[in-house]
């Protein structure tokens, strides 16, 4: 197996003080937003293969190089055949560590067809792939899956209408009645579909005053309307202020996770976590960001229902494994908590695997963990851990 070196993304809205402590350095009083384990091409990992005869130093180590090439020069070898012939010659997850210390963009992912059919028709019209109004980046689905190290914030999945209603008449704000008159007065779908469209083509100077007056109510009830309050601080005036109240806000403690799939509008707000996704970059995106924002495609995206967030805690095997469920087979992740004393615990598998140490000091085979590191496990490799501490792996269903 391979130690990974991973690469930190400083995305503004990204924690300065939670991936450093869970590694032990010192703060650079720069956002730190993702820690990076995989093969994506924009930010894969590192490794440093020995040759076979590495140990007696008569073959040194080869040179620092991405995981990407490594997988590209043989992918059977790395990803195991079933994993090659059921995704592709790439490994088909993308692991990170996500710590939040402001909203991310309220956003939404495609299906898988959804995704082929929007990135076929901006081939097909030349859009650049780096453009700013390019919305499909690869023609892959993103469903992913979000488990908390600390308390976790976040917005997931419409609540019901009537209850949205009611918390924009609690707030008394004149300008957010036709949104409650709207969720009140049409079935699920129309309401939901209604207003949230409503709110993303209203005129902007109006739509300002609305998030301000909303903001300040938000501030003075507390609460339950503290969130808002929150959101609207990092983004004054922005419409997905608004689009927020029709979600649900979920708290998520330690060890509890949220699946998000296709269609199904969220936003993380605070807190540091294991986030396990498709290797894909399509997103769509709602609100509380600067970026384009493609309102009609957006709107043949999301699924248009009200849905309960679905917290999930993971299920305990005899081996100790602790498994997150989830309908997808790009990705698997699961939880070890290895104890002082107990027997190694034998991995080997025919996938690809990712381990993370987020506690203790466990050991991969030879390689001992702090936490923050991570190893990269090729099909069909040894992989034995043992020690205290916490480990996830990461893997796939082929």
């Amino acid at each position: 197996m391979d130690r990974l070196s991973n690469t930190v993304r400083p995305y503004a809205w990204g924690s300065t003080t939670a991936i450093p402590a869970l590694l032990g350095v010192a703060p650079t009083g720069e956002p730190q937003a993702e820690m990076w384990m995989g093969a994506h091409p924009g930010a894969p990992s590192r490794i440093t293969r020995t040759g076979p005869d590495a140990t007696s130093g008569t073959t040194p180590p080869t040179a620092e190089q991405p995981l990407t090439d490594v997988i590209a020069t043989d992918p059977v070898r790395e990803l195991g055949p079933a994993t090659v012939e059921k995704f592709g010659p790439r490994l088909p997850f993308l692991l990170k560590l996500l710590a939040a210390g402001a909203p991310l963009s309220l956003q939404v992912h495609p299906d898988l067809a959804q995704a082929q059919q929007g990135y076929a028709d901006e081939e097909r019209r030349s859009v650049p792939i780096d453009a700013a109004h390019r919305t499909y980046k690869d023609a892959n689905h993103k469903p992913e899956l979000i488990c908390a190290l600390t308390p976790f914030d976040g917005l997931c999945g419409f609540r019901r209408p009537i209850e949205a209603a009611e918390a924009m008449e609690a707030l008394g704000v004149d300008s957010l009645k036709p949104y409650a008159d709207l969720l009140r007065a049409h079935p699920e779908e129309a309401a939901l579909r209604e207003v949230l469209t409503a709110i993303l083509t209203a005129d902007p100077v109006e739509m300002a005053e609305t998030v301000t007056a909303a903001a300040a109510a938000a501030e003075r009830l507390g609460g339950a309307y503290a969130p808002y309050a929150r959101i609207a601080h990092h983004f004054p005036g922005d419409a997905g202020v608004i689009a927020a109240m029709l979600l649900n806000y979920v708290q998520l403690q330690p060890g509890e996770a949220l699946f998000l799939g296709a269609g199904v509008p969220h936003a993380y707000l605070d807190g540091l976590g294991v986030e396990i996704m498709a290797n894909s970059d399509n997103v769509l995106r709602c609100g509380l960001t600067p970026k384009h924002i493609d309102v009609p495609e957006l709107l043949r995206i999301v699924r248009f229902e009200a849905t309960d967030p679905g917290v999930l805690r993971p299920e305990a095997s005899p081996s100790g494994e602790e498994l997150y469920e989830t309908p997808v087979d790009e990705f698997r992740l699961s939880r070890f908590d290895l104890s002082p004393g107990a027997a190694p615990v034998d991995l080997t598998a025919a996938t690809p695997q990712i381990l993370l140490c987020t506690a203790g000091a466990p050991k991969a085979g030879e390689l001992g963990l702090v936490p923050g590191e991570s190893v990269f496990v090729p099909s069909g490799e040894k992989a034995e851990v043992s020690g205290t501490g916490t480990l996830f792996r990461a893997t796939v269903v082929a």
